[in-house]
């Protein structure tokens, strides 16, 4: 960033937390893991995604109030040109414990990643964060404004930032009415930040290795070739690129719910059908860690998914498999989902945790799957994320209690988690609520090698397409 961008920025206080979008996924995972090792829970995340809660509170009256608190929470177009993405990268760093761990786990986020990352005793870091910039006069059913108004804040967040690649995501079936209200900006490194290089060479152990886990899922994007790309929905609504055509059915009930007009839909055009979607890791950065950490005596191995189910589902097992061969039962599961969870109480309780990435029928079917073809579990304690909004693509209640019941003695759907469901959210903190419930299961086993981990997962999670390098 220029030197005057930079003395800007300090003095208008933009810390890297300010940066980073409240209740963003990534940030609330850096939170977890640098709790879980610290040895605390997540109880002080008393706080819902302050964006989710303003989903909420959208209906058709309520909307322009809705849309102004989203503003007060949103960078405005000026501090966008503040953005320091080294500073973002410092403020990451600087959540853990200032102590050697064995090695890192980064890349796209993922809560199982993060339980993997405390399983192993080491820090868990993001290859990118969100950001979410005001839209004045925006419109849900206009994604070309969108674009062009997104495209002239990338413009100015990389003028600074040249490192970065920032790709903007319209999707109003997993933001609703805010997709109206503010876009949505995932910036991603090109490089390893120098802040994540000072960390690996401080506080990583000499030979430890470097875990980078991948999301593999693909969409299509517009991409001009000049650091900021555009995305038409995304893998995490539940949806799939056809239901954002003008005619789908699914797209006029999205629109519907957030209260927009479809009829000026228009789609803008494709460059890329296969690009990486919007929690991919940029391949330049992958390459820039595998040179780090080769000039510093390490290696770098990668984990990739074809879809979070499968790196869920691999990383469940290797709990079992941990807390087994630590003389636990590995007997008692909880499904997390979305930002309720807590991977502090998991590893007290001695629980094999299992993470659907949303509330979509799609992760959910991933869970049923997985547990279907896996020995039974005595109890199954299950916390649905409410997306705070209505869509097609939203699995049911009874679909939720159709994964409670794999349950042998104990079958739980957390009942303040459910009221009101789908729409009325809860903070994080009910997940260490409900976690702190369960009975203790001391001492918590000794932390896993990652050559151990890498080989479970290798061989667990090579039928669930899972790759491991």
């Amino acid at each position: 960033m220029p030197r005057a961008h930079r003395r800007a920025a300090e003095g208008a206080g933009l810390t890297g937390g300010r940066v980073v979008a409240a209740g963003s996924v990534a940030r609330l995972l850096v939170a977890a893991a640098a709790r879980a090792l610290r040895g605390d829970d997540c109880g002080d995340l008393g706080q819902s995604s302050p964006l989710s809660r303003l989903v909420t509170a959208a209906e058709p009256v309520r909307r322009a109030a809705a849309a102004r608190a989203a503003a007060r929470i949103a960078l405005t177009a000026e501090q966008t040109a503040e953005v320091d993405a080294e500073r973002v990268a410092r403020w990451l760093v600087d959540q853990y414990p200032r102590r050697r761990y064995p090695g890192v786990v980064l890349g796209s986020p993922h809560a199982a990643a993060v339980h993997l990352a405390v399983a192993l005793g080491v820090p868990w870091l993001p290859a990118g964060f969100e950001m979410t910039a005001h839209w004045t006069q925006g419109a849900v059913g206009h994604p070309c404004a969108a674009l062009d108004h997104g495209a002239a804040l990338g413009a100015r967040i990389l003028a600074g930032n040249p490192d970065l690649h920032v790709r903007q995501v319209h999707c109003p079936a997993s933001r609703g009415a805010l997709a109206g209200a503010t876009v949505s900006l995932i910036a991603r490194w090109r490089v390893l930040p120098k802040a994540y290089a000072r960390f690996l060479a401080d506080r990583v152990a000499p030979g430890g290795p470097l875990l980078l886990v991948r999301d593999g899922r693909t969409w299509p994007v517009l991409d001009e070739g000049r650091g900021h790309s555009f995305q038409l929905g995304s893998p995490c609504s539940g949806l799939d690129p056809v239901d954002f055509h003008p005619d789908a059915h699914a797209l006029r009930q999205v629109l519907r719910s957030a209260g927009a007009d479809g009829t000026r839909w228009a789609p803008p055009g494709v460059t890329a059908a296969g690009e990486q979607a919007e929690h991919g890791v940029e391949a330049t950065f992958t390459d820039s860690a595998r040179g780090w950490a080769g000039r510093h005596g390490r290696r770098l191995h990668e984990v990739c998914y074809p879809h979070p189910g499968a790196l869920s589902a691999a990383v469940a097992d290797l709990y079992r498999h941990w807390l087994r061969r630590a003389g636990k039962t590995g007997d008692r599961l909880v499904v997390e989902c979305g930002r309720l969870l807590d991977p502090w109480q998991v590893v007290r309780a001695g629980l094999v945790p299992y993470w659907c990435e949303n509330a979509t029928r799609r992760s959910v079917e991933q869970a049923e799957w997985w547990l279907a073809g896996s020995a039974p579990f005595s109890s199954v304690d299950v916390l649905p994320e409410s997306p705070g909004m209505r869509s097609p693509a939203l699995a049911g209640l009874p679909q939720w209690l159709a994964v409670a019941a794999f349950g042998r003695r104990r079958r739980a759907l957390d009942r303040i988690a459910a009221r009101g469901y789908p729409v009325a959210t809860v903070p994080t903190r009910r997940a260490t609520e409900v976690l702190r419930n369960q009975p203790y299961d001391l001492p918590v086993p000794p932390p896993l090698a990652a050559a151990e981990a890498l080989a479970a997962l290798r061989s667990g999670g090579a039928p669930l397409g899972l790759a491991v390098t």
